[in-house]
């Protein structure tokens, strides 16, 4: 059975950080094409259709890309601006539709993942990847 993606590295090193999280968030916020909507969504607009629970392992797997923030030393002001991404996707998602519609509009995990780009852009440039 052949591959469609190489294996994520496992590494603590800014460029391996780079691809998980880059992966996480095409997976969390535009994983599959919905036709009609002109939109992709992702797991954080499907699994949050499920009350309660999958407010909770959407909010935990946005937390993990806090902490792998957290991890290449960005400043306490950027996490506490991405853990409150996480906290308003959370709680306005929590509402019973409106929730539900809000995850197709404000995508916390695109939100955080730009932030944490712009850190690894300014400190870690070696780890850019130039995509054609």
């Amino acid at each position: 059975m052949r591959r469609l993606q190489p294996d994520l590295p496992l590494g603590s090193d800014p460029a391996a950080v780079r691809r998980r999280v880059e992966a996480l968030e095409r997976v969390m916020e535009r994983a599959f094409a919905v036709p009609g909507l002109g939109r992709k969504v992702g797991l954080d607009a499907v699994v949050g259709l499920v009350p309660v629970a999958g407010d909770v392992v959407t909010a935990a797997i946005g937390l993990y890309l806090v902490w792998e923030a957290r991890n290449l030393g960005m400043s306490k002001w950027q996490l506490a601006r991405m853990t409150a991404n996480v906290g308003i996707d959370t709680a306005v998602g929590a509402i019973p539709v409106a929730g539900d519609l809000f995850d197709f509009v404000f995508r916390s995990n695109s939100r955080n993942l730009r932030m944490i780009r712009r850190h690894l852009d300014k400190h870690h440039p070696h780890t850019r990847i130039i995509e054609g």
